[in-house]
């Protein structure tokens, strides 16, 4: 029977697409042809060189109708063609470079969660996140250049209280003189390493060490969930930084940084503020939360359940139209039965 014959209406946006097409004319070996028809209003030709066609064949005084057929005409089309390809893969490839942002973001969480999950402990990362914080306070709220005893230590004892939920109380007077912005944190390091083996001790080192766990765990779920939440609504909108004369990828990086950060940052702010905020409670109420409640079982087969019985009224039932018990002289629909 021979190849087939292959008729196109139009040219795709992209040439693997036309050359597909073309493929489908040979049939098992047997050669084929393929021809395609194409109009100046079609959207290849219209958005690239369209207008410059239109023009030659008006001065060359061609008909509305006739068919053209040049090497030009298909040579313009396959350099449009070409340029949409090079459009589609640039699209391509900067939602991939917007991807590799968030998957670098993704790497760090995912290792976090994977420490916590693999049961290692977690006290050095607290630890760590510990001395983090109370630098943080230390170079916020002093100045170098100004002597320790001039520091407002009543705005230190407070946000001391705001984030590790303790009083420092009065520092002694010599270790205060000469203290600079380190010993300054160091300081209050060990404050909150001491309050917080405390706790440990009253609650027990392994039970200290799942709670940890848990509330890392926690808290990183919560605020990743609404970083991406932030990251996408960050990425809808970027791209009109480009009327600003902004690279929008630069721009998405630098903010999506930014907000990386302080979602890091609140991560250990609602961890440490979690964990020195725990307090033991009683033993009798630990076990009464732990007793198991008495729970009625119902069978899905065998047994039928057993039939609720209907309710029994305590005095006679009272007729609409008889005379109110309450002594109105009213009918009792039209006083208490209403």
């Amino acid at each position: 029977l021979g190849g087939l014959h292959i008729l196109g209406t139009e040219r795709h946006e992209s040439r693997r697409i036309d050359n597909q097409l073309r493929g489908r004319s040979g049939r098992q070996g047997d050669p084929g042809s393929s021809r395609f028809y194409l109009a100046l209003e079609d959207d290849l030709l219209r958005i690239f060189g369209g207008e410059r066609i239109t023009g030659i064949m008006e001065k060359l005084g061609m008909e509305e109708g006739e068919p053209i057929e040049h090497n030009l005409i298909s040579k313009a089309i396959e350099n449009a063609q070409g340029k949409v390809e090079g459009h589609n893969f640039d699209i391509r490839k900067q939602l991939l470079e917007y991807d590799d942002v968030m998957n670098q973001q993704r790497e760090v969480i995912y290792r976090q969660r994977r420490e916590a999950l693999d049961g290692k402990s977690l006290k050095p990362v607290i630890e760590n996140m510990i001395y983090e914080k109370a630098e943080e306070i230390a170079y916020n709220l002093t100045e170098e250049r100004l002597r320790s005893e001039e520091w407002d230590w009543k705005g230190l004892n407070k946000a001391v209280l705001k984030q590790f939920h303790f009083r420092m109380g009065d520092v002694d007077p010599d270790a205060m003189e000469g203290l600079t912005q380190d010993g300054l944190a160091e300081l209050i390091s060990d404050f909150c390493l001491k309050v917080y083996d405390e706790k440990e001790a009253a609650i027990g080192a392994e039970d200290f060490r799942n709670l940890e766990r848990i509330i890392m765990l926690q808290t990183v779920d919560n605020l990743w969930k609404d970083h991406l939440l932030s990251m996408d609504h960050l990425k809808e909108g970027i791209g009109l930084r480009g009327y600003a004369q902004q690279d929008p990828l630069i721009v998405y990086k630098k903010e999506g940084f930014e907000l990386f950060q302080d979602m890091i940052s609140r991560i250990k702010e609602e961890t440490l503020g979690i964990l020195f905020r725990i307090q033991v409670s009683e033993p009798k109420k630990i076990a009464d939360l732990q007793q198991p409640r008495d729970q009625r079982m119902i069978f899905s087969s065998g047994d039928e359940p057993e039939k609720k019985k209907p309710a029994k009224r305590a005095q006679k039932k009272i007729g609409r139209n008889a005379p109110c018990p309450c002594g109105s002289g009213k009918k009792y629909k039209k006083c208490c039965g209403r």
